[in-house]
């Protein structure tokens, strides 16, 4: 189910370090991808469930692909702004759209797609995401499965 929103996407702001560069002063790239785990993990946190929470319950996410696209380079100290919003919700899945940008000039660095599994602690087996999770991704902007 491909769902369409307009909702505003949730947005985590960060600061780049010295230890998220390379020799070069410029972020290296698969940081990228560890802004955006961060932005997913605080919109799930924001939604009311953190990730301790839900591998109390038998729950974890686990990626299952991941694509990114490098535009531009963020340098030490830039202020960023990573965005999470969810475009795909399905039984035991989520499909994920991010971008990362550059505060002072609002300039897109990275765009990314993350399918994102939903698993049980113990077998890593595929689990249905919970009925309170999906009521919290509809009441965010997106409509549940089959809608």
């Amino acid at each position: 189910m491909r769902a369409q929103t307009q909702a505003e996407p949730f947005e985590h702001r960060c600061r780049v370090y010295y230890e998220d560069t390379d020799a070069g002063g410029i972020v290296y790239y698969v940081n990228y991808l560890k802004f955006m785990e961060r932005a997913r993990t605080e919109y799930l946190r924001h939604l009311g469930f953190a990730q301790s929470q839900l591998a109390g319950e038998d729950l974890l996410f686990v990626v299952h692909s991941s694509e990114a696209r490098y535009l531009a380079p963020a340098r030490l100290d830039d202020e960023l702004a990573v965005t999470a919003q969810v475009t795909e919700l399905n039984r035991a899945s989520l499909r994920f759209s991010q971008q990362v940008r550059r505060m002072r000039d609002d300039a897109v660095l990275c765009e990314g797609r993350f399918t994102v599994a939903c698993v049980r602690t113990d077998s890593l087996k595929p689990r249905a995401i919970p009925v309170s999770l999906r009521a919290a991704f509809a009441v965010s902007g997106l409509p549940p499965a089959g809608e």
